[in-house]
C-alpha cells in the first residue's frame, strides 16, 4: 500500500525569491541618504563599468528591464520594416515584440529537445534575402552552441543579438555568455541571478552602438538643444537606487552561481533516474549548467505541466510553467499571424514542462522532499 503524502494549503516552497543581503540594503540606503534616487547618480556608471568588466565587453548601458534591453538593441542595429529576424519559437514574447515594434518580421525556429535552445540545423532553412539578424536566447541555463551559430551568421552576413537574460554568470567554452555577437541583452528581474527589482542591460564592443543605445534609452535628447529630440526613443532609464543594488549584488555573483549549481545538481541526482522525467544534466560538451531555474519535462504524458503544478501546489510547492511558444500566442492569432506553422518540440515542452523551486536558500533536504513528491505524483 502506497504511503499517502501530506497535503498543505500554504506555499512552503516558493518557485523563487530574491537573495537580498544586508550589504545590499546598506548600498540602497546610502543612495537614499545622499539623494541619488532618480536616473542620474554615480552608481549607474559604476554598475555599467563593473558589469562590462565581468562579462568582458567594452561598453554596457543600463535600462529599465530586459524587454527594454531587447527593444533598444533591435532598434540600435537598424532593423526596420521589410527585414526578417530569426528568433526561437520557445522563448519569452519580448523577443518577438521587439522585432514587431520595428515593423520587421520575426521568423520562428523550433527548439531542440536536448537543451531546449534553438534548433541549429533549422537556422539555415529559415534564412532568406530579407534576413537581417538573429536573436539567440540562452534558455533556462545551458548556452547555445555559439561556434556553430556565429559561423552561420558570418557566412550569411547576419547580425547577432545575444539574449543572455537567463544566463548571467554562464560561460560557453570558458567565455562569458553575453560577450558574443554584435550586441547582448540582460535582465535583472527579481528571479534572476542578480536583481535590481526590475532592470536590464545592453552590452556591446562598438562605441557607435554604445552611443546609440545610450541615446535611445534616454528619449534621444538633442545634442545641441536638449528638448529638440534626434530620434524616437524611450524613457527606459534605470534609477541610481537600482544600480546601487545591482552593483552590490554583482559583487556576490560567484557565490550565487555556485549555490544555484549545487541546487541544480541535487535535483538532478534525485530525479534523473526517473524514466518519466527529463531534467537537464549538470554539464555538456561545452558548458556547465548553472541552473538559473531547474526545469523538468514530463515524458510519459501522464498529465500536463498545468495539472502537475496544481497537484504540487496542494503540497505547498509553487512552480512556473515553461514559456508558451510564439506560434501559439493568442495575441498573434488575433492579429492573424504565424498560426499556420508547426513546431513540435516547443509545442511539447511548453505543454509538459515546468520549473521547480530553486531559490538561493533552498536546502538539500528540502530539494529531496520536493523531488520525492514530484516522483510519486508522476509514477
Amino acid at each position: 500500500m502506497k504511503k499517502r503524502l501530506k497535503l498543505n494549503k500554504k506555499i512552503i516552497f516558493p518557485v523563487s525569491k530574491p537573495n537580498i543581503t544586508q550589504k545590499d540594503v546598506l548600498a540602497v540606503n546610502k543612495t537614499l541618504k545622499e539623494g541619488w534616487v532618480s536616473s542620474s547618480g554615480p552608481d549607474i556608471k559604476k554598475f555599467e563599468k563593473e558589469f562590462s568588466k565581468y562579462i568582458n565587453r567594452k561598453y554596457s548601458v543600463t535600462v529599465s528591464n530586459g524587454t527594454a534591453a531587447l527593444e533598444v538593441a533591435v532598434k540600435a542595429l537598424g532593423i526596420k520594416k521589410g527585414d526578417e529576424v530569426l528568433i526561437p519559437n520557445f522563448t519569452i514574447i519580448s523577443n518577438a515584440l521587439a522585432v514587431i515594434r520595428q515593423q520587421a518580421k520575426p521568423i520562428f525556429i523550433d527548439c531542440d529537445m536536448d537543451t531546449w535552445n534553438i534548433k541549429i540545423e533549422d537556422i539555415k532553412k529559415k534564412i532568406t534575402k530579407k534576413t537581417k539578424a538573429i536573436i539567440i536566447t540562452h534558455i533556462y541555463s545551458f548556452p547555445n552552441n555559439m561556434d556553430k551559430i556565429l559561423s552561420i551568421c558570418k557566412n550569411n552576413n547576419i547580425l547577432v543579438i545575444e539574449d543572455a537574460a537567463e544566463v548571467l554568470g554562464q560561460s560557453y567554452k570558458n567565455k562569458k555568455c553575453g560577450s558574443f555577437g554584435d550586441i547582448s541583452t540582460f535582465s535583472f528581474y527579481a528571479n534572476k541571478q542578480i536583481t535590481t527589482g526590475e532592470g536590464g542591460m545592453v552590452s556591446m564592443n562598438s562605441e557607435k552602438l554604445y552611443k546609440k543605445c545610450s541615446s535611445l534609452k534616454n528619449l534621444c535628447f538633442g545634442k545641441v538643444d536638449r528638448f529638440n529630440h534626434d530620434d524616437i526613443g524611450w524613457n527606459y532609464r534605470l534609477t541610481n537606487m537600482q544600480a546601487a543594488l545591482g552593483l552590490s549584488q554583482l559583487k556576490n555573483i560567484k557565490s550565487i552561481i555556485k549555490k544555484k549549481m549545487s541546487i541544480g545538481k541535487s535535483y538532478h541526482k534525485s530525479l534523473h533516474l526517473n524514466k518519466n522525467i527529463q531534467i537537464l544534466p549538470p554539464s555538456n560538451s561545452f558548458s556547465k549548467n548553472i541552473y538559473w531555474v531547474v526545469g523538468i519535462v514530463i515524458k510519459n504524458k501522464k498529465m500536463t505541466a498545468l495539472n502537475l503544478s496544481k497537484k504540487l501546489l496542494k503540497f505547498g510547492i509553487e512552480t512556473r510553467p515553461f514559456f508558451w511558444p510564439m506560434h501559439k500566442q493568442f495575441v498573434f492569432k488575433k492579429l492573424g499571424k504565424f498560426s499556420d506553422y508547426n513546431y513540435p518540440n516547443s509545442s511539447y515542452i511548453s505543454k509538459y514542462g515546468l520549473y521547480l523551486p530553486s531559490y538561493f536558500h533552498l536546502k538539500t533536504e528540502e530539494i529531496n522532499k520536493i523531488s520525492k513528491i514530484v516522483s510519486k505524483i508522476l509514477d
